[in-house]
């Protein structure tokens, strides 16, 4: 079992910065890739940035440019910057690890809650 927890959400202005963390702990030492998905109400669960084990970094066309994904594998932590936020970045992210080794199993955090707002 791998326990994910997520901080650093909050509220901030359009055009401003946040920096989202994701610890895991637990069976660590099978853990892929980390990365990060985001949901509003009503719409699914959408990629936007993930970091794989061999380094191989993944993000969305919607915040390329803007986010930037980072991990320290030897604290099996996963984090995001995120700059020039925008209105339509709120949001809750959810961290996402993938464990491999003969299955590959998943885990979610409880999701931090992202507001760009005036």
């Amino acid at each position: 079992q791998v326990q994910v927890v997520e901080s650093g959400g909050g509220l901030v202005q359009p055009g401003g910065s946040l920096r989202l963390s994701c610890v895991a702990s637990g069976s660590v030492s099978n853990i892929g890739s980390m990365g990060w998905y985001r949901q509003t109400p009503g719409k699914e669960r959408e990629l936007v940035a993930t970091s794989s084990r061999g380094g191989t970094l993944t993000d969305a066309d919607s915040v390329k440019g803007r986010f930037t994904i980072t991990r320290d594998k030897a604290k099996n932590t996963v984090f995001l910057q995120m700059n020039s936020l925008q209105q339509e970045d709120t949001a809750v992210y959810y961290c996402k690890v993938l464990t491999m080794g003969g299955a590959i199993y998943s885990y979610w955090g409880q999701g931090t809650q992202v507001t760009v707002s005036s």
